[in-house]
């Protein structure tokens, strides 16, 4: 290899030692410029050749070829006098253009490497056995397939006689004839039958070159055979299954012409295969454009669309899909569905949707959970409740479990059966809950439906109906509710016939409906009818020997729900949620405990206290001394309470600049309760805008 100084590191320099490091022929060993920072030496440091400022200092080296490449004369002319004799110096023009021809020869015996090395690939890649000879008969050409069949190694075979490997061999006779000789069968030296075809090689100018041979195993073969045998048998298996399916189905190809429908699209459409089969894709359409050459266009499927199809036009719903072989759209897919019957489905299904939700009671007496004394009345005053047809009200806190308990008793007494539907008195307007709970007639109102639709209470008919926060009802809705307690009947809003039902109420609050009635928002004799047989469903602060087993099924709960493993819960962590008052009851611990199961590693299997988020403590007992200190100088317990929650209002109030919604939302209060306390308390608009 020779080695190369380049004197000069310029524009022309650098794009010299480029061409040189890609020439494996020159080993550039110095590259010099009185510029430090030109691009050349920059280039050079990278690759660690040596650089510098001052030609001469590597002049005495032993260097084959200099090439200058600064352009200054009084540069070129030193350098011939300075280089020693066995040095070449060239100068920078004739450097690129004879370094450019090296690369181009390199270049050249690379891409001929290249296509050597794809054409060898092929040639041994096929399945195929591959054999050539001259015209002297040698083998010149053979490819493992011929090896592995033949079994004699590519060395061994080239340059030997046709006969010596293949002695029944007929391409001597190809080359005397210089005729193909096609799919004619051969048995091997080491008896292999083959199928083979020979070709004779001849020149552009007709000279004869030699001859070639094609030949595969005849077990290959046959086996292709079978394929193509079992390929039909699946080709007419899924005629078959088309042909019997129930679903309309129509198959065209790439062009967009019918290749094939089946009876159910016969059916559907009212076209036969001559009216379909070879003809357009928009053959079939009465009205709409055609999916199949939209998906044929798009080569993406197509769902949902409708259209009418045949002479009568049917109205359709089409999904249609591509049919893509190797990348290669071949063609696509359609089922058709009749609108109707899929009318008729959704029918049946919305109705069974309804049923199963009306029917709908998931809890029993055995999913409550309480051993404490005050739990323990309340479960067995439910359990007596459920034998009686007598309205239950179940009083508490939120939180507590009332809806629990209004699905116990109804699954514990005669109409477990029958529909058990659930109603939010406060989650619904005043004429739309009217509506709901009565029904209404045709042209009650505007947007009502055609032939009416029957209220909650005509639905339950036979069977329970639990009506939440009771408290909630206005006074209009309370005097029709006492109707249908007292009378046993209903009439639909805009009607004046009324309907006789058979329906059990559990109904629940969590407000003191004494002071409503004392109030005026809650009408006495309503009052008397729910409070028939009252159930007080305790807190959870005055029941906390039942936290362990709450929390014992609350974590088995969580567990299913958010896919955990958590298996039990510490003392401490226990010590720690006895030891808060729980004003949301229930629900809150199921909170507490989802919040620190989530944030539970998937490693941890015990919910420990750190796990527990920090919870409000009790009152101090100085904020309980001054309470008693107040009562002890005049105060009774309500007006305290009262005052108390006049300024908590107020405090609220100002905090959200007056929002009721917000305040009410943040008090725990239905906006309509809010209203009645800022009137009970003189508490004016004006005073908290």
């Amino acid at each position: 290899m020779q080695t190369v100084m380049i004197v000069g590191a310029g524009k022309g320099g650098t794009a010299i030692l480029r061409i040189m490091k890609e020439t494996a022929m020159l080993k550039v060993i110095a590259v010099v410029d009185s510029n430090p920072d030109a691009s050349g030496i920059l280039m050079a440091k990278e690759d660690d050749i040596p650089t510098g400022t001052d030609w001469r200092k590597f002049i005495n080296n032993d260097i084959d070829i200099i090439i200058e490449v600064t352009g200054n004369q009084d540069v070129f002319i030193e350098l011939r006098e300075e280089k020693s004799k066995n040095s070449v110096l060239i100068p920078g023009s004739v450097a690129f253009l004879i370094a450019k021809l090296i690369e181009e020869k390199e270049e050249l015996i690379s891409r001929i490497q290249n296509e050597k090395f794809k054409h060898d690939l092929i040639f041994n890649s096929t399945g195929d056995g591959m054999i050539g000879i001259n015209k002297d008969f040698e083998i010149i050409l053979i490819n493992k397939s011929a090896e592995k069949m033949i079994g004699i190694i590519r060395q061994e075979a080239l340059g030997r006689h046709i006969l010596d490997v293949i002695s029944k061999s007929n391409l001597p006779r190809v080359l005397e004839t210089r005729r193909i000789e096609a799919n004619q069968e051969l048995i091997l030296d080491n008896g292999l039958k083959v199928i083979t075809t020979r070709i004779p090689m001849i020149g552009e100018n007709g000279e004869l070159i030699g001859a070639f041979s094609v030949f595969r195993d005849m077990t290959e073969v046959m086996n292709l055979a079978e394929e193509i045998t079992n390929l039909k048998e699946i080709q007419t298996m899924l005629q078959a299954i088309i042909q019997s399916s129930d679903e309309a189905i129509s198959v065209v190809d790439e062009n967009g012409r019918g290749l094939l429908i089946n009876p159910a699209y016969s059916r559907i459409t009212g076209l036969s295969e001559e009216e379909v089969i070879g003809m357009p894709a928009t053959a079939d359409i009465s009205e709409g454009e055609s999916v199949h050459m939209k998906v044929l266009q798009t080569r993406r499927a197509v769902r949902g669309v409708a259209m009418r199809v045949g002479p009568k036009k049917k109205e359709v719903v089409v999904n249609v899909a591509p049919v893509i072989v190797d990348g290669k759209i071949k063609g696509s897919v359609g089922v058709i569905h009749d609108v109707s019957e899929i009318e008729t489905l959704n029918r049946e299904l919305n109705r069974a949707r309804q049923i199963i939700r009306n029917l709908e009671a998931k809890y029993s007496f055995e999913d409550i959970i309480g051993m404490s004394e005050e739990m323990t009345i309340a479960i067995e005053q439910a359990r007596l409740g459920a034998k009686t047809p007598a309205t239950v009200l179940l009083r508490g806190e939120s939180g507590t479990g009332k809806e629990l308990f209004a699905h116990a008793i109804h699954n514990g007494s005669d109409r477990k059966y029958n529909k058990f539907i659930r109603v939010n008195c406060a989650a619904l307007s005043e004429s739309l809950l009217e509506s709901e709970l009565f029904g209404y007639e045709e042209g009650a109102f505007s947007g009502a439906k055609r032939g009416g639709k029957r209220g909650l209470f005509e639905e339950a008919n036979n069977g329970s109906i639990f009506l939440d926060e009771i408290g909630e009802l206005s006074a209009n809705t309370q005097a029709k509710l006492l109707r249908v307690l007292q009378e046993k009947e209903i009439t639909r809003v805009g009607g004046t016939k009324p309907t006789q039902i058979n329906v059990r109420v559990i109904a629940a609050t969590n407000v003191n409906l004494e002071k409503g009635i004392a109030n005026g928002t809650f009408r006495e004799d309503l009052y008397y009818r729910l409070n028939r047989m009252p159930i007080h469903i305790p807190p959870l602060r005055k029941r906390k020997e039942d936290i362990p087993l709450l929390c014992s099924r609350l974590i088995q709960k969580i567990n299913q729900e958010y896919g955990r493993n958590v298996e039990s819960i510490s003392e401490t962590a226990l010590k720690k949620l006895m030891m808060y008052d729980w004003p949301g009851n229930v629900r809150e611990l199921d909170n507490i405990l989802g919040r620190a199961i989530i944030f539970m590693s998937y490693n941890e299997n015990v919910l420990n206290d750190h796990h527990v988020p920090e919870l409000v403590k009790k009152e101090s007992h100085t904020q309980n001394d001054q309470i008693l200190t107040n009562i002890e100088q005049g105060q009774t317990l309500a007006q305290h309470v009262e005052k108390y929650e006049k300024r908590m209002i107020l405090q609220m109030l100002e905090k959200t600049d007056g929002n009721k919604t917000v305040t009410a939302k943040s008090l725990g209060l239905s906006v309509r309760n809010l209203y009645y306390k800022l009137e009970k308390y003189g508490i004016a608009n004006n005073s908290v805008q």
